[in-house]
This record gives C-alpha cells, structure tokens and sequence, in this order.
C-alpha cells in the first residue's frame, strides 16, 4: 500500500531532517550507552534504570521511524507559487477577520509541521481545509469541536 504524500515546506522539511540528525547521531549513541551502563551495574532484572533506558530507547526508534516515513514521503510545497497566487493554497499566509471583529494570520502547512500557536495549521483541520482555494473578501465557516467559525479573508500572501 502506498502512503500519501505529506506536504512539507522546505523550512518543515529542514526542521524534520535536523531532528531526525539529532536522533539518529545524538540520542541513539546516548542510549545506548545508558543501556550498557545500567546493565553492568545490576542485574538487568528489577532495574528501574535499565527499564526507564529501554523505554526511552523504544520511543526514540519510533519516532525515527516515523520521521524517515515523512521525509520519504513528502513533497515539498512551492511556497513561491503560494505567495503569488490569489487563492488559498498549501503554503499561503491569510489574514483573516473573525466573527468578533479579531485579525488574525494563518500558514497553511501539511499536518507534519502544523503548529497553532505559532498560526500553522493544517490543510486537513477543519479551519484549513474550509479556507482552501478562497479568494480575499470570500466568508468562509469552519465546524470546529467549539461550533461554527465564521471567518472573512482580507488578506493573502
């Protein structure tokens, strides 16, 4: 079975190499080490060193795993193209105004590197898929777990 692909843009697509680096060439070697360590200290039965070492190992492998399945999978997205079309796209900055009158900037980015509170969100969540394709002036509503969100888009770049 093919995977999708997963949307990234080169700035994502460099965070998720850099910690995948770190994993591998960093965190791997150090448990490794304190594996070892807690072996030659006690019997590896009834070590809670050893124990804590082997399930920090097993989830350090996973997300390895799971970053190498990004990066193979992922398609970068032209951000250039983005910022010059007008319509909503993977990529694009909008600037929205909110039922109560609020601004508020979103970059529209793949579900691997979103980030609300840093105004990244997905092109899957709800907010990001209703204002896809949208033009500036375009009312868009998102049914968020909260109720529907009324948004006006006065701004893409």
């Amino acid at each position: 079975m093919t995977e999708k692909p997963v949307p990234l843009t080169k700035e994502g697509m460099a965070k998720l190499q850099e910690e995948l680096d770190f994993l591998v060439t960093v965190r791997r070697p150090q448990i490794a080490h304190r594996i070892q360590e807690a072996k030659e200290l006690t019997s590896a039965q009834n070590n809670a060193e050893f124990d804590d070492a082997k399930n920090e190992q097993a989830f350090v492998e996973g997300r390895i795993l799971t970053l190498e399945r990004i990066i193979q999978n992922a398609t970068l997205i032209d951000e250039e193209e983005a910022h010059h079309s007008n319509r909503v796209r993977l990529g694009s900055t909008v600037t929205v105004t909110t039922q109560d009158g609020h601004e508020e900037q979103y970059t529209i980015v793949g579900s691997a590197e979103a980030n609300p509170t840093e105004g990244r969100i997905s092109n899957e969540s709800p907010v990001g898929r209703a204002l896809l394709n949208k033009r500036v002036g375009d009312e868009v509503k998102a049914s968020v777990p909260a109720g529907t969100f009324h948004l006006t888009i006065t701004a893409i770049s």
